[in-house]
């Protein structure tokens, strides 16, 4: 693995060539990026010495920056890790801040980063701080939570960083969807009516997307197809926008075959049999419209010929949640479903959280109310516990 670390200001950069040595000992390549507060505790030589390789810190070197040095860096890593990550380059990296060579290297990476805060415990404690650390999460960044112990300033609490051991664990072991592919649709689709107006529904894909997002930052090599949403592709995740369920079933049987599949989509089930070729002019009476059904793209991919090894989807029910997932599940032929009650909650379809029902082949699991990227997080975590078996 080819590891980019970037090393910010803080008295814990005393422990990062030992870092560097101890990686490489696993067989991880590492090119280390040096804040210049960071130079006022380790220095470049030093890290140069233990990594074999040159070490960067000026944003305005005028060789690397001819080549465009910051692109390179971010490109070239398999993985980024900051240890350690200081209160002010956290804040500067939740605002998207590129003003030093090492802030610029992250915006301008497609991988999220392993990021291992180190400062003072009323430092880390500070609500200023903890706003910026939910939102690198929200972003998909990885948190290694500080240790609790005495600090360098004579105090004692949580903002240690953790331990060379720990953070060479974190990172060999980081990526264990490694070589794995996901299939994952997002967003609602859209089935026109005429050239102006369509069928749709309240679908924000903010589901879809952090489940891309939690499996990408696994490892795995992640495809989203997704409908029409106000939401950026996610970092490290090859996106395909779509339109209607017809265009969702062939862009992910293009992307076959798969190990994971994960429907998230809420995808229209009807669709008009005739699309008119110009706009229908209100003139005041009834208007009947004829519709068929749309493709199941999960029960469709399910019963395909490359069907993945595990195949997932999702149902939002109004009412009688349990009983109507069940019957689901057994209908689609999925290996899981995770079902939602959007009527007994009407801010989760288009909001920020979720409240899953987990249905397998054991007894039905209750997720909590929680944000959809700790919902994303905690089924990556079922797909780790299902390929490590």
């Amino acid at each position: 693995m080819r590891l980019l670390l970037v090393i910010t200001g803080g008295i814990a950069a005393y422990k990062t060539p030992e870092l560097v040595r101890r990686l490489r000992e696993q067989g991880v390549e590492v090119t280390c990026v040096l804040t210049q507060a960071a130079k006022r505790f380790v220095s470049a030589l030093s890290l140069s010495a233990v990594s074999e390789q040159p070490v960067y810190s000026d944003l305005w070197d005028l060789k690397d920056e001819r080549e465009m040095g910051h692109i390179r860096l971010s490109r070239e890593a398999d993985a980024i890790l900051v240890a350690p990550a200081s209160a002010d380059f956290l804040a500067r990296l939740a605002q998207g801040q590129a003003n030093d060579l090492a802030s610029a290297v992250l915006l301008a990476s497609d991988k999220v980063a392993t990021l291992a805060p180190a400062m003072n415990h009323r430092m880390w404690l500070n609500p200023a701080t903890q706003r910026n650390i939910a939102l690198l999460r929200t972003d998909g960044h990885t948190i290694l939570e500080p240790g609790v112990g005495d600090m360098a300033c004579g105090e004692f609490g949580p903002g240690r960083m953790p331990d060379v051991p720990a953070l060479v664990s974190a990172m060999v072991a980081s990526k264990p969807l490694t070589g794995l592919q996901a299939l994952i649709t997002s967003g609602p689709t859209i089935e026109a009516l005429d050239p102006v107006r369509y069928l749709s529904n309240h679908s924000s894909g903010k589901q879809g997307h952090a489940i891309a997002t939690a499996l990408a930052a696994a490892g795995a090599e992640v495809t989203l197809v997704s409908g029409p949403t106000n939401l950026s592709p996610p970092a490290g995740v090859s996106q395909m926008n779509v339109q209607s369920a017809e265009d969702m079933l062939a862009a992910c049987e293009a992307a076959l075959p798969t190990h994971i599949l994960i429907c998230a989509a809420a995808v229209a089930d009807y669709r008009p049999r005739a699309v008119d070729s110009k706009k229908m002019k209100k003139d005041g009476g009834d208007l009947t419209l004829t519709f068929t059904p749309t493709p199941d793209i999960l029960q469709t991919l399910c019963a395909h010929a490359q069907r993945p090894q595990l195949t997932i989807g999702f149902a939002a029910e109004t009412g009688d949640l349990k009983a109507k997932a069940l019957k689901k599940r057994t209908k689609k032929g999925c290996d899981w479903l995770l079902a939602n009650d959007v009527g007994a909650d009407p801010g989760i379809f288009g909001g920020d959280q979720n409240q899953i029902l987990f249905l397998s082949n054991k007894e039905p699991e209750p997720w909590p109310l929680e944000p959809k990227i700790d919902v994303a997080r905690r089924l990556t975590q079922k797909i780790i516990g299902h390929f490590t078996k």
